[in-house]
This record gives C-alpha cells, sequence and structure tokens, in this order.
C-alpha cells in the first residue's frame, strides 16, 4: 500500500474497531440494566461488515481471528479487554456489568456470562489466547475471577499500527536490507530466498546458518534475503536469550506472534562469544526447536551438528574482481587515471565491500585542498587511500600483536650486497603480486603457495628485526611483531587457535607479520613417542599451512637456522643470512647510528670498528654514551662511548680487549687495567 492507501486503510479500520466494540458495549448494557442504545453500527450508521467491504485490506481484528485460529467467542474476548483500554466509558460499564465491588477491567467470568457462544477451552493454557500471550491474567484471585489485560501488542495491532513487541525491542534492533551487496553475496542471498520458500511450501522451516567473519557481510546477506521474501529482519545478541528454558520459549513464542503479525525473521549474533559455556547449548535449542520463525545463526566458525537440518552457508569476503569493480565504481571519473593503484589496493588489502566504502569516504576527508592538476589529484587520491586502507584494517591486529613503527630506510641497513639484492626481490614480489598472480594468471595455477614468506637468520644484533623494519617503510605496510608468549599454550589446540586469530586478523591489510626467534616456535617436528609430541607436530603443520594460504609477508627470525625443521624451511620463499659485520661494515654502521642532531667531538670511526659487535651492540653504546654526554653536558666523544663499551661488554659477558681501546687514552680515557 502507498501512504496514503495506508492511511486510509488505517481510518476505516479504526471505525471498524469501534463499531464492532459498540456491540459489546450494548451487550454489557443490557447486563448492568443500563440504557446504551446500539446496534453495533458505527457512528454515521454503517455496520462493521459494510466498512469492511470497502477497505483496501480486512481489518485488523479479522486478521487476528485468522491468524491464531479464533472462536467468535475468543475474538470478543480480546475485544472486550481492548474496549476497556481505549474507552474509559466502556471500562464503567463493563465494572457496573460485573456489580459494584468488581473491577473495572473483565473477568473471565463476566465474559462467559454475557458473550454469545462461550466455552471453557479458551481460558486453557493451550488456547490460543494464552499459548499466543494475546491476553494476560492479572491477579491472584481464583481464575476465572482475575482481570483479563490485552496485550500491548495486540491492542496496537487492531488499532492499525504495527511495531516490534515491547518485550523484544530491548533485545532487538532492525536490519535494513542494503545495496551495497556484492555479485557473490548476492546470489547467496537469492540461494537463501529460494531455499527458505520452498522449505516453507513443504511445511518444515530450516534455520540457516551464516559462517565466517564477515560479519557486516552475513548480516547484509540474511537482510537482502529477507527483503526478498518480503520479510523484516531483527538481529537478537546470542547473549540475550535467556538460560532458563521457560523463559526462552516464551521469548520464541513472542518471535512467532511477531512473525504472524509483522512478516519478520530472526537473526540471532552469535559471532561474540558472551557466554562460552552456556552458548552452544542455548543455541542448539533454538535450532532445534520446531518454530514458525525464520532464523539466521551468524557464527565465526561452523556450529552444530543438531538435530534438526540446518542449511549453511559460508560468507567470504568479495573476490578480488568484485573488490576491484567496487573501488572503481566509487572513484568514477577517477577511476581510470587510478587503475594502477586500485589493482595495488586489492592485491594488498582484502577488505569488505562496506569497508571500501568507508576508506573512500575517509581518503576524500584527508584530501583537504585538492590541486588543480588531475594527475597531481590521483596522486594525492591514490596515496590517501592507501594510508586510510592501512589505518582501516588495523584495528582487530592490534590486539593480538605489537605495531612497530619505525622510519628506518636502505641506507640505514649495512649488510653485504648479496643480502641487500635478497630483501630488494622480496619487496618486489609483495609489490608485484596483483600483475604475476592475477594479470599473467599464476593465481590459476591454484592458491596453494602464493604466501610470501621469509627466514632471516644470524647472530643477534645483525639487522634482522631492522630489515623488516626497512620493508615496511618501503612498502608503506604496517609491520607487527608476534609475541610468541602470547601464542603458544600448553592446552591443546590453543595454540592454532592463536596462530588463526593472528593471521585472519592480519589478512584484511595484508600486514607485515614478524615472528621473533622463530626457532621456539618451529623448531624440528618431533618423532611420535606420546600423545605431547602428535599435538607439537599438529602445531607445526598448522602454521605451515596458515603461512602459504596468507596473502601478506611473514617473516621468520632465528639466531639457529639450523633448528628449523626442514619441510618448513622447504615452503619458504626466501632465506636471507645475516652473517657477522667486517670492520667496514662495522665503520659504516658506527657513521650511521647517531642522529645528524647530535653533537660529537672527535669521534674515529676507525678505531671504533676494532671493537667485534653486532649492530644492536653498537646501537646500545651509542645510545647509552649519548645519555653520559648529556648527563655531563658535553659532545659525545670516544671516551663517553669507551665507557659505554665497557657496560655493554660485561652485559653480553665477553671480555673487552685492551688492545682495541688503548689508543683511545687521549680521549681523556684511563688504560684498561
Amino acid at each position: 500500500m502507498t501512504a496514503s492507501s495506508e492511511s486510509a486503510w488505517q481510518r476505516e479500520n479504526y471505525r471498524y474497531l469501534i463499531a464492532s466494540l459498540r456491540r459489546l458495549r450494548q451487550i454489557l448494557a443490557h447486563q448492568a440494566n443500563l440504557s446504551e442504545e446500539s446496534d453495533g453500527r458505527a457512528e454515521d450508521g454503517i455496520a462493521p461488515e459494510e466498512i469492511a467491504a470497502r477497505m483496501s485490506a480486512p481489518p485488523s481484528v479479522r486478521t487476528l481471528v485468522d491468524l491464531f485460529g479464533l472462536t467468535p467467542f475468543e475474538r470478543d474476548v480480546i475485544l472486550l479487554c481492548a474496549g476497556c483500554e481505549l474507552d474509559a466509558g466502556f471500562a464503567q460499564i463493563c465494572g457496573a456489568a460485573q456489580g459494584e465491588d468488581s473491577p473495572s477491567f473483565p473477568t473471565f467470568r463476566l465474559a462467559l456470562a454475557v458473550l454469545p457462544r462461550s466455552h471453557w477451552s479458551a481460558l486453557a493454557p493451550a488456547g490460543p489466547l494464552r499459548t499466543w500471550h494475546l491476553i494476560r491474567l492479572d491477579g491472584d484471585d481464583a481464575l476465572t475471577r482475575q482481570s483479563l489485560r490485552i496485550d500491548e501488542r495486540i491492542l496496537h495491532h487492531l488499532i492499525g499500527i504495527s511495531h516490534l513487541d515491547g518485550a523484544l525491542v530491548a533485545r532487538a534492533r532492525s536490519l535494513s536490507a542494503s545495496d551495497r551487496l556484492v555479485a557473490s553475496h548476492a546470489a547467496i542471498a537469492r540461494e537463501i530466498g529460494g531455499a527458505l520458500l520452498r522449505a516453507s511450501r513443504e511445511g518444515s522451516l530450516p534455520a540457516v546458518q551464516l559462517v565466517g567473519g564477515e560479519i557486516g557481510a552475513k548480516r547484509d546477506v540474511a537482510a537482502a534475503a529477507c527483503a526478498n521474501l518480503g520479510l523484516k529482519l531483527y538481529l537478537m545478541p546470542a547473549s540475550a536469550l535467556p538460560s532458563e528454558a521457560y523463559a526462552r520459549e516464551e521469548l520464541l513464542r513472542r518471535w512467532e506472534r511477531e512473525y504472524l503479525l509483522g512478516d519478520v525473521a530472526l537473526f540471532l549474533d552469535a559471532d561474540d562469544d558472551a557466554k562460552p559455556d552456556e552458548l552452544p547449548g542455548v543455541i542448539a535449542r533454538l535450532v532445534d526447536v520446531d518454530t514458525l520463525v525464520p532464523r539466521f545463526i551468524s557464527s565465526r566458525e561452523r556450529r552444530g551438528p543438531w538435530q534438526r537440518p540446518v542449511l549453511t552457508f559460508e560468507i567470504e569476503k568479495p573476490s578480488a574482481a568484485e573488490q576491484r569493480t567496487r573501488w572503481l565504481g566509487l572513484l568514477g571519473d577517477d577511476g581510470e587515471r587510478l587503475e594502477g593503484t586500485v589493482d595495488q589496493l586489492v592485491s594488498q588489502f582484502n577488505l569488505s565491500a562496506p569497508l571500501i566504502d568507508a576508506v573512500y569516504r575517509g581518503a576524500l576527508g584527508r584530501l583537504g585542498a585538492v590541486s588543480d592538476d588531475e594527475g597531481a589529484r590521483a596522486e594525492q587520491l591514490g596515496d590517501a587511500l592507501w594510508d586510510v586502507c592501512r589505518r582501516e584494517a588495523r584495528p582487530r591486529l592490534d590486539s593480538l600483536a605489537q605495531r612497530v613503527e619505525s622510519e628506518v630506510a636502505w641506507e640505514d641497513l649495512i649488510l653485504p650486497p648479496a643480502q641487500i639484492e635478497s630483501l630488494r626481490q622480496i619487496a618486489a614480489q609483495v609489490r608485484q603480486r596483483h600483475q604475476v598472480y592475477e594479470t599473467w594468471g599464476f593465481r590459476s595455477k591454484g592458491n596453494r603457495g602464493l604466501g610470501i614468506s621469509a627466514l632471516f637468520s644470524g647472530p643477534s644484533g645483525t639487522g634482522k628485526t631492522l630489515a623488516a623494519e626497512v620493508l615496511a617503510n618501503e612498502l608503506r605496510l604496517d609491520l607487527y611483531r608476534i609475541d610468541l608468549s602470547q601464542v603458544i599454550n600448553k592446552y591443546v589446540g590453543e595454540t592454532e587457535k592463536n596462530l588463526g586469530r593472528i593471521f585472519d586478523a592480519a589478512e584484511a591489510g595484508g600486514a607485515i607479520l614478524l615472528f621473533d626467534e622463530a626457532d621456539a616456535l618451529f623448531g624440528h617436528r618431533a618423532d611420535v613417542k606420546d600423545s605431547l609430541d602428535r599435538f607439537a607436530n599438529v602445531e607445526v603443520s598448522y602454521l605451515l599451512q596458515k603461512m602459504e594460504a596468507y596473502r601478506g609477508l611473514a617473516i621468520l627470525t632465528t639466531n639457529l637456522k639450523d633448528s628449523l625443521d626442514t619441510a618448513f624451511a622447504r615452503r619458504l620463499r626466501f632465506v636471507v643470512e645475516f652473517p657477522f659485520p667486517s670492520a667496514a661494515e662495522r665503520a659504516r654502521i658506527w657513521q650511521r647510528v647517531f642522529p645528524p642532531r647530535l653533537p660529537t667531538e672527535g669521534l674515529n670511526f676507525a678505531k671504533l670498528a676494532r671493537l667485534d659487535l653486532a649492530g644492536g651492540a653498537i646501537r646500545n653504546i651509542a645510545l647509552n654514551a649519548a645519555f653520559l654526554a648529556a648527563d655531563e653536558r658535553q659532545p659525545v666523544r670516544m671516551g663517553h662511548l669507551l665507557r659505554a663499551a665497557r657496560r655493554e661488554y660485561v652485559k653480553l659477558e665477553r671480555p673487552l680487549n685492551g688492545a682495541d681501546v688503548r689508543d683511545w687514552i687521549d680521549a681523556g680515557e684511563p688504560a684498561i687495567r
């Protein structure tokens, strides 16, 4: 109905209701020996049947009778209760009909006495009046003397106003269909709608389980399926389900009633396990119950099995082609100039359609003053899109790993040419994934082994973590260091769950994952001698699978290359050995370690390079020397560095060779004894 026709129907529906109440009012007046002239017609003399005949849709009283199978007596009981709510004079006559001390609301005793075709079964708990909570009994008196009150939702329905049951409003919220569905999700929505339509005709309605981490997409798919069926979808958190069986049954009955009155469907959100111990059982009882309500169960992982049939659909992120289409549709005229940038965005960031929309709006807001030159504008917009993508992909991973922020560049990395070349190849492969995998078709040969993984091995302090930071800055990606103490768990299966959460969270942004000292987790798979060995091997195998499937770059660092499992090493794309720096390389490290703004005086890098230390220890000495100089309000001199070097050697439990620092005496330091 249009808005105007709906308004006209509501007016006529209310006239029909009032005309129906006038008939009951006359019956009550006769019972109370009051003068009440009415023949059951409306105020303008039109009978209820005449009003109904010219209405565009049946009056709500009739739909209530049809939906719940009410007898004429049960219908009149509801109208009797409604009249007392709508008309103060009606309530007075009702009270008078029951006697001076009787309540103004009707009782079942009154209904049995005055209404035609009365029957006792109307008050039975299994009857429609109480089964569907159309009325409720108030008071502690005998059953037939308790006041009958119409349920608020039913009263509003009789008037012609449709709204969600008040008992459900606090637990649920409406989900509207969206126009942002990608083609694959729209196809799933159509499939779900067709399956539910066929099942409803056969009289058995299964629950629909939507699985995966794409929470927004699952809601959009369910809303689209319901829109195709003419249903209004409401979301209720699984945590809002009562634990008590009777309360849960009553809540489900109200949802069924709501479905009959307003064509609604229920979306049970179990993505956040607020009650991990109780939730599986509560959901199972909701799924297994025979109900009229179309039900969607949303969870990150597949649940079940259940006693009743359940339709299960995995909702994944849009494909690369769908993401690309979404980007180009948003960019409009800028799409042609930014087509290469879009390919890089799709290759690096695996985003849902709503998140792509949010990124685009965020990038436009970030631009500010835009150049009139189209090329410059496109470059600015491309940079803004990339930066906002990085920011939007962070939230889930920030709670699981430590983000490393650094501004180091290639010139800060002092390594032999072969190692530098290997690192540049890693960067090139990350940049060119779309060209090789998508444009040139390597992905069509299978998804296995498309992840880029690298092992950085070498003594502590030789630059492994620094190299990861350089790659992150070169590629303009986030670097996350994985805390192994938070990953490894002594309980069976927990380590795999932790790894799965990390890789799944990183997938959206293609972040660089850095597993420091990875040999602690990824060592040799043991010969199976007991159950603990078996589960340890499962952890290693699981990691191998996740790394092969991961879209981004995963870097493992180890001080002991030989401790890694050979099967694990075979699946690594790159293995980069970080050697202990030579004297010439140590001199270069000393030259690069001091910030430009640091005041220095009389530093001799050739003498400093004699210290047989890796880059990490050199940085520690430089930093400690800077603090010594600052405390003395002096520039950093060789003497400060010598004092810091002594402390570093003590920490490393190594002797400091006096010959290496003997000619540092002219810097003002006494000879080492």
